[in-house]
């Protein structure tokens, strides 16, 4: 093994004074245990609880964080990062060789405590677990603490079995009863008590087989998991006298294992989720392993160390990276050093001008006029608008509009290559056509991301010029990433090939935007230090104040008046196929391969001489969205017309990350009492708050590897937001980007969205990938801008019609857990593409009555 002879850490990570005992002197490998560790038992490891704190106190704790491929690891390592001091080294189960781990944590004595995370699969498939087992049976004398996959590895290490729970139980919550030990220490216990946990699990431990070096710790207190949100109309004192009746906890009640302890080594299991946004206390159950971490380590007074770090590790971007180490490619999106490298762009000095006219846009007759009288000649070929048509509830405040521009106008096209050849590394092909019509076409090795990435980089600007704006989109980037760029986020290969181009972006350098707000326009252009702007302020400036003001009216489609979908279009699956699908969902969520599985399907029509740009004022009149979008790619034949309502991740000037995922969807009642209904329904089910709990654990994954420890919050949890066809339950997940990550960084992170994909989202993509028979496409991707501030703003492409070469197509889809009836979800599935769907037939409709 190589020894390093240099240290690279930052000094704040450095101990002043305190002395801080790194491992055992009496390490013993192979298995054969601790010696040391048995002769400690009064200092409350040993089931019992901790009655003083730690003898000392050490200034932060060194945690390695074993990733077995899940959505929710980052939870973890936002948790540790707070409660430790020190953000964990996070590394995946077949990452390093046992001989590497060993060298990490015994000769350079690298870390304090082992975190392993949950998973998918089993812990007695190799590829599923990697070398927790290892670690779980040889490192007996350092504290490891498994969450999940990682308990059942646990109890799996030493001889327990691993079986079919009862029931799967993901994203639900149950009442926790524990017998008061050192991981549970200040922590109430039982029904009522306060003490509710999320599951995520389809496999348990079998209690019965539990060997005597495993003690139990914990376990549910009744069969039924608990909603977490009781209806406001229900009487609680009834909901918990429910819960309450009968002592015996009911007949044909059986606990569910949900904590273990070894009995002579300080390892823990728990089944379920403690870094769970709904899980109470989970907080305090990572402090209480860190005290348990603290007191183990001080019972070796007679070999206190001062603290020394080796060589082989280096802080960056807040956390430890290790050198001479082939990281996957999944985490490479935390490297914030991993594109300077060929960073062979030219620099641009670009400088922006822009003009407000104050109150003008409802004199004018709005945006559909503004776009129509600016943007909609010659078919409103090579044009943009990304289009907040519905503003109520402060929903979205603006809008941005624009076609082909100055000399600073591009447009890019880029295609993967082809899917049985592509991987992470494989790239694409992109072609650039430039202002003056010229295209070029080269091959991208490192693939779009990485281009993208340069580019905006390439990019320096003066702060000054944007000083006044309200809004985020100065000019940049505007366009699509379709879902099969999840090969350039950890994907392995991508079974089906698009027709469409995997990305197609133009890049804006004289756009509009509107405030919907107050009315107000603003006209902005860029150029660079070398040139002259142009006279574009002056002549759009003068075409809007003499804009006549036109009135249009809005055709509103009641949900009951719906034309079948069935007879229009023509599904990917018919729906014997689609609920044959999402019995196949339910049995890998059944055998603890996924916890939740968004399914998809396409439906097509021909359409061969519709009004692409007439269809989209259609759809936006009719399903107004507060993410809606129009793109037309005029050299690939391709239009998009979306009114999605979901918005994917936005990144704004001051570093802030949100994401708004959308899970739980139900239709509009058709009088005022049946809508409130059917908005309460969504709003209390427990299937629903399961899906979208699952959804923002996700996300709140995917923010936490790009955002400063501890900023990750979710201000609004479970919403339930109304729409002119359905009902739909949001939430909001916010965090603070990482100083010296990029704004491709933060998408790479968190792309494609959870919302389309389920958790964990590595192997639920794999899986679906198996079961849907054709690709997404732009479909399930996002659409939005990039601006050249390093700031963006993109929805999830739901809800949305791609006309290409004659074809219109929608995709729809639902998310599948245990708890899904498969006819429902295909009901759920039609009702999803019925608005898109039907603006296509209405318009058809509609144009050949026109024509006669």
């Amino acid at each position: 093994m190589e020894h390093h002879n240099s240290v690279n850490i930052h000094p704040k990570y450095v101990t002043h004074g305190a002395s801080h005992p790194l491992t055992s002197p009496y390490i013993t490998f192979l298995g054969q245990g601790p010696v040391l560790y048995g002769q400690v038992e009064g200092t409350g490891l040993m089931g019992k609880p901790l009655l003083k704190k730690s003898k000392q106190k050490y200034e932060f704790i060194r945690t390695l964080l074993i990733d077995n491929y899940d959505s929710y690891t980052y939870n973890i390592y936002q948790e540790l990062s707070v409660v430790n001091g020190l953000p964990p080294v996070v590394v995946h189960n077949d990452e390093w060789s046992w001989e590497e781990a060993c060298y990490y944590i015994y000769e350079e004595r690298a870390f304090d405590n082992i975190v392993i995370s949950p998973g998918p699969g089993t812990p007695s498939c190799p590829n599923d677990i990697g070398i927790c087992l290892k670690l779980l049976l040889e490192c007996g004398d350092i504290p490891i603490l498994g969450i999940c996959l990682g308990h059942q590895a646990l109890g799996y290490a030493h001889g327990a079995e691993v079986v079919h729970a009862f029931e799967p139980v993901h994203g639900r919550l149950s009442e926790i009863q524990h017998n008061g030990y050192s991981l549970f220490h200040g922590i109430p216990s039982g029904r009522n008590s306060g003490f509710k946990v999320v599951r995520y699990h389809s496999l348990v431990i079998d209690a019965k087989s539990l060997p005597k070096e495993l003690i139990p710790l914990a376990w549910t207190c009744s069969n039924d998991t608990i909603s977490f949100l009781v209806d406001k109309n229900s009487d609680l004192n009834a909901y918990e006298s429910q819960l309450d009746q009968d002592n015996s906890l009911s007949k044909g009640f059986k606990k569910v294992l949900m904590g273990i302890m070894h009995s002579t080594r300080p390892h823990y299991g728990l089944q379920f989720h403690p870094e769970s946004i709904a899980t109470c206390h989970g907080r305090q159950i990572f402090e209480n392993f860190r005290d348990i971490t603290q007191e183990f380590w001080s019972s070796y007074s007679g070999s206190q160390k001062k603290l020394q770090y080796n060589a082989c590790m280096q802080v960056r971007n807040g956390s430890w990276r290790f050198k001479n180490n082939t990281r996957s490619l999944f985490m490479s999106v935390l490297d914030a050093n991993m594109y300077k490298s060929s960073m062979t762009n030219e620099i641009k000095f670009l400088k922006l001008q822009w003009r407000k006219l104050e109150n003008l846009s409802c004199h004018v007759g709005g945006p559909k006029n503004i776009f129509l009288k600016l943007f909609g000649d010659d078919k409103a070929g090579n044009t943009f608008w990304l289009d907040s048509s519905s503003t109520e509830k402060r929903r979205a405040r603006f809008s941005f509009m624009g076609g082909k521009g100055g000399y600073l106008w591009k447009q890019i096209t880029f295609r993967l290559s082809d899917s049985s050849e592509a991987t992470c590394t494989s790239g694409g092909h992109i072609s650039i056509e430039d202002a003056q019509g010229l295209t070029t076409t080269t091959f991208l090795e490192d693939g779009f991301f990485h281009f993208l990435n340069k580019e905006l980089q390439s990019i320096h600007y003066d702060e000054k010029d944007c000083e006044g704006l309200p809004f985020e989109f100065y000019g940049g980037y505007v366009g699509y990433l379709g879902y099969g760029l999840k090969v350039e986020c950890g994907v392995p290969y991508n079974r089906h090939k698009a027709e469409t181009p995997d990305a197609c972006f133009f890049f804006a350098d004289n756009l509009l935007a509107i405030d919907h707000s107050n009315d107000d326009i603003y006209i902005l252009s860029i150029h660079d230090q070398n040139s002259k702007p142009t006279k574009w302020l002056d002549d759009v400036e003068q075409k809007l104040i003499t804009l006549p003001k036109t009135s249009s009216s809005q055709t509103r489609v009641h949900a009951k008046n719906i034309i079948s979908t069935e007879t229009c279009f023509i599904s990917d699956k018919t729906r014997e196929q689609y609920i044959k699908d999402v019995e196949k969902c339910q049995k890998f969520i059944k055998d603890g391969e996924s916890y939740e599985l968004c399914l998809t399907t396409q439906m097509r029509k021909k359409i061969a001489d519709i009004d692409p740009l007439g269809l989209y004022m259609h759809l936006r009149d009719t399903n107004p969205a507060p993410y809606a979008a129009w793109l037309n790619f005029s050299k690939e034949n391709l239009i998009i017309c979306s009114s999605s309502p979901e918005r994917f991740l936005r990144l704004d000037r001051d570093g802030i990350l949100e994401a708004k995922p959308i899970k739980g969807t139900i239709s509009r009642g058709s009088t005022p009492g049946e809508d409130e209904m059917l908005r309460s329904q969504l709003q209390h089910s427990e299937k629903d708050q399961a899906e979208n709990l699952m959804i923002v654990d996700l996300l709140r994954n995917d923010l936490g590897r790009v955002c400063e420890p501890g900023s990750v919050h979710v201000p609004n949890l479970m919403e339930v937001e109304s729409y002119a066809t359905v009902h739909t339950m949001v939430s909001t997940i916010r965090g603070k980007k990482q100083s010296n990550l990029s704004a491709i960084d933060c998408v790479r992170a968190a792309f494609p969205g959870g919302s389309m994909t389920g958790a964990p989202k590595l192997r639920s993509m794999e899986l679906l990938d198996s079961l849907e028979s054709c690709s997404r496409g732009i479909y399930s991707g996002c659409i939005g801008f990039f601006s050249y501030n390093q700031t963006f703003d993109l929805n999830i492409v739901i809800r949305t019609v791609v006309v290409h070469k004659g074809e219109a197509s929608v995709g729809a889809g639902g998310a599948i857990v245990s708890l899904s009836s498969p006819e429902q979800e295909y009901e759920e599935m039609t009702l999803k593409a019925r608005a898109p769907i039907n603006a296509v037939v209405e318009f058809q409709h509609k144009s050949l009555v026109n024509n006669k």
